[in-house]
């Protein structure tokens, strides 16, 4: 449930864990526009529905629609899975977090501990993994954002979880991070954050949340300044998507055979 939506990837992922797990289930996008969120997913339930993914612009409300929310949901602030739990009591938990996680230490065998994390933006997007990646004990998580105000209010709710710096993009202090995470929505709409090229060294590892076929304008950037490698969000999707899975129907489905898919180089 989002809006726009028709662009998502789920039902043919949700489509694909499905068959591989052998389970009886359909998968729909829906597209709700914001004043109408409230009422449709409450009648999706209703009507039988058994679990919801929330993407944007609805995470935040999803969260005060529930009646439950599980500490990463709450500590997050924000909820991308709803599940229903007996008859009538809803469950709201948030996977972004540790699908990126998965992806970064079991997909692309990232070491996260001890390593300096810059994480780039401070909007929906980045309050879903902060607490994840804290977990993992960075020796420092730097995050930046056009206005710095911001990511020191977001940074405020995280301080007690570890080593948590704020900057603007371009007073970024330190040079050659282990791992640059972007969360902006800058991809998407088909630019680059401005943000200083030392911030990259031979041993950097970039990643953008943002997915598509073609590079992005992140990974694209990364190449040219010389980063060890850089990564599409394709991985997150997935792992998020399995996590969601799991929790609705109670078996974890293998990834690989989807991220194979999906990493497939775009044909022209």
């Amino acid at each position: 449930m989002g809006h726009p939506v028709s662009h998502s990837w789920s039902p043919f992922i949700h489509g694909m864990f499905a068959r591989a797990t052998l389970q009886h289930m359909q998968y729909r996008l829906l597209d709700v526009a914001p004043e109408k969120f409230r009422h449709e997913a409450l009648q999706f339930f209703r009507d039988g529905g058994k679990g919801l993914n929330i993407t944007v612009p609805h995470k935040q409300a999803a969260a005060e629609l529930v009646n439950e929310l599980t500490p990463r949901a709450a500590l997050a602030g924000s909820v991308n899975t709803i599940r229903l739990n007996g008859a009538d009591r809803l469950v709201g938990d948030n996977t972004d977090g540790s699908g990126l996680v998965i992806d970064l230490e079991q997909n692309l065998g990232l070491e996260l501990a001890g390593r300096r994390i810059l994480v780039l933006g401070a909007g929906g997007a980045t309050r879903g993994i902060l607490g994840p990646l804290l977990e993992r004990h960075p020796a420092a998580l730097v995050l930046a954002n056009r206005t710095p105000q911001r990511a020191e209010e977001l940074a405020a709710d995280f301080a007690d979880l570890g080593p948590l710096s704020t900057s603007s993009f371009d007073a970024i202090e330190g040079t050659g991070f282990d791992l640059v995470i972007n969360a902006t929505s800058a991809s998407l709409q088909g630019q680059m954050p401005a943000i200083p090229a030392a911030i990259v060294g031979p041993a950097t590892v970039c990643y953008d949340m943002a997915y598509a076929k073609a590079e992005t304008p992140f990974t694209r950037w990364a190449h040219e300044h010389g980063a060890a490698a850089a990564f599409k969000g394709w991985g997150m999707l997935v792992e998020q998507a399995a996590e969601a899975f799991l929790l609705w129907r109670g078996v974890r489905p293998e990834t690989r055979a989807v991220l194979e898919l999906l990493n497939a180089p775009a044909r022209g």
